[in-house]
């Protein structure tokens, strides 16, 4: 074959195969990493931590849920409270999902979320309530005074960054907190040095990205038709091989042929794992059923990895529900409870039900009055994990006692938050591993301002 034929087979397919693949380079080193290594020294003496497997999956609901609409007061009073707060938003206390919390206090779930409610009354969910960024405790006063709040309040892009990031005092990290958690781990937790713990399905995030270490990018297509049996593709991975396999002169062209070496080999590595299991559950046609059966079948092929901690990064976007909020929601509450449903399925079938823990996070709260339709941009607001591992059939934080508490209203029923997002990420970053201790405040620098330091109990009690 010419060399003009493989050029032009090189530039046509360039784009398309690194579409297909994992990130192709080492992250550059975003600022040094001071002390956190020593947890490699610590996991190492610990041989429950070197012989358990667990996982982490958030799934983003990117756009800000309505998730006062998700979780409801159902007490006679606070649910009259929420009728006259929400106006035409409300949900008729007859559609609602019943639930109780283990002080004996009744909610409703959305009615798009019965396998929510099962896996809840099971206690194989939780709930937390009145969630958001915070940099420190903060009162009505202080808001209204604009002290230690985080950057970019009601703003998608600044809160989305704020709850992967923990660091809300600022706009300039460029890391997120499950990404400084792989800096530390992952060398230790996994041998495998093509393919980190942390795998971001169909797209990069900032939650995943570390100071030294990017998340490894999977998508369904693997590689885009490489190694594929087709004459196409056969004369196409062949070009490919012969293109990388080339010593170049030139430095740039050099060492971009071994990143893309490295890069397809990892990728083939992958998909050979990953295409060597075969699951019995079947996945809704949705976005997200599709990203969390990848995410199934990663866990699966954890053996074939040689990985021991895994986190995986979805994302359903089209939450900024500015109007028709009941009917969007309800759609794609839908869509997250069948995701999550044949996710659980798959995990019973994998004999991982108590090794994986799955948690939703969104942008932040909405308005609890209506705009018309639909809700505005707040700050406050619920998510929710499901995992056999939880202290599940319980709601953590602290749910309003009525939804028109004027302490917590920092205008157009906008509730002030009670509960920091640093402290549900301290839950889930302790269940996963990683001690209380420097450590913990490596990865959430702000988190001793919510919780002590050498407590072994999470700061929530959910595992």
């Amino acid at each position: 074959m010419s060399d003009r034929t493989m050029s032009l087979l090189s530039r046509r397919h360039a784009l398309k195969l690194a579409g297909g693949c994992a990130a192709m380079s080492a992250a550059p080193v975003l600022s040094t990493l001071t002390g956190l290594r020593a947890t490699n020294a610590a996991w190492a003496a610990n041989p429950t931590a070197n012989n358990d497997y667990k996982a982490l999956v958030c799934i983003y609901l990117f756009g800000g849920n309505d998730s006062f609409n998700m979780l409801v007061p159902m007490e006679d009073s606070e649910h009259a409270d929420y009728q006259q707060v929400r106006g035409n938003l409300a949900l008729d206390k007859e559609d609602l999902l019943p639930i109780t919390d283990q002080s004996g206090r009744k909610f409703g779930l959305h009615p798009s979320m019965p396998d929510i409610q099962n896996l809840y009354n099971n206690g194989d969910a939780a709930f937390v309530a009145n969630i958001g960024t915070l940099v420190r405790p903060t009162t009505k006063s202080d808001f209204n005074l604009g002290l230690h709040l985080p950057k970019g309040l009601f703003s998608h892009p600044d809160q989305t960054r704020h709850w992967q990031t923990s660091v809300p005092q600022t706009r300039a990290e460029r890391s997120g907190w499950a990404g400084r958690m792989a800096d530390i781990l992952n060398d230790t937790v996994n041998d495998n040095p093509a393919i980190g713990m942390n795998i971001a399905i169909d797209q990069m995030n900032l939650l995943q990205t570390g100071r030294q270490v990017l998340p490894y990018v999977v998508r369904p297509e693997r590689l885009a038709g490489y190694g594929k049996t087709s004459r196409m593709n056969q004369i196409y991975t062949s070009v490919t091989d012969q293109l990388l396999a080339r010593s170049y002169g030139n430095a740039m062209e050099q060492q971009f042929a071994n990143i893309k070496r490295s890069a397809i080999d990892a990728a083939s590595n992958y998909s050979d794992a990953v295409d060597s299991v075969q699951l019995q559950t079947q996945f809704p046609s949705t976005q997200l059923g599709g990203q969390l059966q990848l995410a199934a079948e990663t866990i699966a092929a954890r053996d074939n990895l040689n990985h021991r901690r895994q986190v995986f990064f979805a994302l359903v976007g089209g939450w900024d529900f500015h109007d028709e909020v009941i009917n969007a929601q309800a759609g794609l509450l839908q869509q997250v409870n069948d995701g999550i449903a044949s996710f659980q399925a798959a995990m019973a079938e994998l004999g991982t039900t108590d090794c994986v823990t799955t948690f939703t996070a969104s942008d932040f709260g909405r308005t609890l009055t209506s705009n018309g339709n639909g809700t505005d941009h707040a700050w406050g607001g619920n998510v929710f994990a499901v995992g056999g591992d939880l202290n599940g059939g319980n709601i953590f934080g602290d749910y309003p006692g009525s939804l028109i508490d004027d302490n917590l209203d920092i205008g157009r029923r906008r509730l002030l938050p009670t509960t920091s997002v640093d402290e549900y990420s301290a839950e889930l970053a302790m269940w996963f591993g990683v001690e209380n201790d420097n450590n913990l405040e490596a990865i959430l620098p702000n988190i001793r301002t919510f919780y002590g330091g050498g407590a072994t109990a999470g700061p929530l009690g959910m595992f």
